[in-house]
């Protein structure tokens, strides 16, 4: 393990592992003991009793000491307790919901993938001021939809001390799928941290919570697979390029407690059902940080819905939730026992755990977590090094420091707002391509590939604001477009894992007839100065993308990182395509794997402004967000 720097706040060398992946049996939220906190609706939820149902709801936010890992903290609640009650509304009446601040600070809430006006949907400096200490808000809109959503703060980083929570809409002609049982599951992540100070740690150190470094015995076993100078030019790559094959997630389990409604692994959250019945599980990924790996050793999940919207039911035994994400699924226990719902973190450094039993007090076995994945060349090169097998490949990416072609006029050839065609960066007289810093010079041509069409391959179309910039340290000029592949530590793993390609909403696309025009948008960063943008700019120093009011239009994001970014637009549906074109699935939140492609359609429907980012909160806060104007 890394030493860590000595103004690292909370770090204690002492401290076992067990306290940051179990956390306390005790310790979240509800009516306070003798200054401890009990959890909200963590130990048995046969029907989640702090729900909140009708047209008439008041929500108060506020501070509440917390105890998740044996230090008392200050958290901010909504009604006393963490994650906020679960509300229940019903599609095609109006909700009334009336938010008082009780911070020292502004506050707000944001009704996550719920289609309402602009000027409801809670994003302070964008749709509303925010709520000022000792005021309410009314929030007053119609309920246009159904299903699983959720909903969480916009200010600051009260998203990460506890502003969330979890929201069921009931379709007005009753559910499609009949259950006897319906649990919600909501994924959070806490730290004891203040948030303000792990930003300040990640634009000081990137990897700072990333415990996973490579080892000895790994290079060892890599030399017995690739010989000694596979295994050193392998590791040269990533050293020339600054970056850890294991660099998954920015905040870990370094510093994460992982909770599920609530409660810490050891208080073993329970969902009651009876043999035979058929029970459906809502998650929602309401974490600030974190993808979640989710199973139920024993049991089959069949996936009914996604981000709210019913999709053609798949069956599989493992599911990745990204950040904002929610799926529905089903499971039919049959025998009289206890079964581990098991949500282990992406880069596998802690987990969520809690159980699905017949009667309270039951518990199952734990599974080990998973090796920590490793990120593979299809991550890293995209379409290019799916099939590359060496670092002799490396010439597919693109270098962030090279000279865009430019047209008599001086414009960037190919790359305006609406672009179809263009080029990337130019190579230098050898044919050699890289990323800045790097000295590529050891590395073969590819061939003249970047002046040919490769059949099966999207070339991306970079925007000049991404070049000669120390906010962009890769640019992707393959980007892979598959929607098949799960991610990396779930390939190949033995278990049917689920992916956007099995995903297909029913009933198909909202709205019928091709986009007028396209926009194409790069996830770009500079992952050792813990920069991260929009081709190349941060929200402080963007103009708003504008959406013309009634346009149907599609939305290109090319991934040029190593790191997985959900990306949510507010106020409107994400219809997503396949690679062919053809629609996939409607959604909300829209995960974006390293080095790939993928395309939306949107339908400008809802005049305002709106809020369009990664919802990785901290990259959120170091600026890969844009505000969109529908007018």
């Amino acid at each position: 393990m890394k030493q860590k720097p000595s103004d690292a706040g909370m770090w204690n060398p002492e401290l076992s592992r067990r306290r940051f992946v179990q956390g306390l049996a005790l310790g979240g939220t509800a009516a306070m003991l003798g200054g401890i906190v009990k959890p909200a609706w963590a130990l048995t939820s046969p029907a989640q009793p702090n729900a909140m149902s009708g047209t008439e709801f008041a929500l108060e936010i506020a501070e509440m000491p917390v105890d998740y890992t044996g230090t008392r903290r200050l958290a901010t609640a909504i009604n006393g307790q963490i994650p906020g009650p679960l509300l229940r509304w019903r599609e095609g009446t109006t909700v009334t919901l009336r938010v008082t601040n009780r911070l020292r600070v502004p506050t707000s809430i944001h009704w996550h993938g719920i289609l309402l006006p602009a000027d409801m949907d809670g994003v302070p400096g964008i749709s509303f001021p925010g709520i000022a200490p000792g005021q309410t808000f009314t929030y007053r809109f119609p309920v246009k939809q159904s299903g699983t959503y959720w909903y969480h703060g916009h200010s600051g980083f009260q998203e990460q001390t506890g502003v969330y929570g979890p929201l069921v809409i009931e379709p007005a002609n009753g559910e499609r799928v009949r259950a006897e049982r319906d649990h919600v599951v909501m994924l959070n992540d806490w730290t004891d941290m203040d948030p303000a100070h792990v930003f300040a740690l990640l634009k000081r150190q990137s990897g700072y919570f990333n415990v996973h470094q490579p080892t000895v015995p790994e290079f060892l076993r890599d030399a017995s697979m690739l010989g000694l100078r596979g295994a050193l030019r392998e590791r040269a790559m990533w050293n020339r390029m600054r970056m850890n094959p294991r660099d998954l997630i920015d905040v870990t389990g370094f510093t994460y407690t992982y909770l599920m409604n609530g409660a810490t692994p050891a208080g073993n959250w329970t969902a009651l059902f009876k043999p035979g019945e058929r029970v459906r599980l809502r998650f929602i990924n309401g974490s600030a940080n974190s993808y979640f790996d989710v199973r139920i050793p024993g049991l089959k999940l069949t996936v009914i819905a996604a981000d709210g919207q019913d999709v053609e039911p798949v069956e599989v035994d493992e599911f990745r939730i990204a950040v904002a994400e929610t799926y529905d699924v089903i499971v039919t226990p049959q025998d009289d026992r206890a079964y581990t719902i098991f949500a282990q973190s992406m880069d596998r450094s802690g987990y969520a755990r809690g159980t699905l039993a017949p009667r309270p007090g039951m518990e199952a076995a734990v599974p080990a977590m998973d090796p920590v994945p490793i990120l593979t060349m299809a991550d890293m090169m995209g379409a290019v090094g799916e099939s590359a097998r060496s670092a002799d490949a490396l010439n597919g990416i693109g270098c962030a420091d090279e000279r865009p072609k430019q047209d008599a006029k001086g414009r960037v050839a190919g790359r305006a707002q609406d672009a179809r065609a263009g080029n990337g960066c130019q190579r230098d007289r050898s044919g050699h391509a890289g990323m800045s810093g790097m000295d590529m010079s050891s590395m073969h041509d590819m061939h003249g590939m970047r002046g040919m069409d490769m059949p099966g391959m999207v070339r991306a179309h970079h925007a000049r604001t991404e070049y000669h910039n120390p906010g962009v340290d890769m640019l992707m000029d393959w980007p892979r477009t598959a929607l098949d592949d799960p991610g990396a530590g779930l390939r190949g793993n033995g278990r049917r894992v689920l992916t956007y390609a099995d995903l297909h909403t029913i009933g198909g696309s909202l709205h019928h007839g091709e986009p007028a025009r396209e926009i194409e948008l790069h996830l770009t960063g500079n992952m050792e100065r813990f920069m991260w943008s929009f081709d190349g700019v941060k929200f402080s120093d963007a103009r708003p993308v504008h959406f013309p009011y009634g346009e149907r239009l599609r939305i290109i994001l090319c991934n040029d990182t190593m790191m997985n970014h959900p990306i949510h637009l507010h106020g409107m549906w994400s219809e997503l395509e396949s690679p062919a074109g053809g629609f996939q699935v409607r959604k909300q939140t829209v995960n974006v794997q390293p080095a790939q492609r993928v395309s939306y359609r949107v339908q400008a429907d809802a005049p305002g402004r709106w809020a369009y980012h990664c919802h990785l909160l901290y990259h959120m806060e170091a600026g890969m967000f844009r505000e969109v104007v529908v007018a």
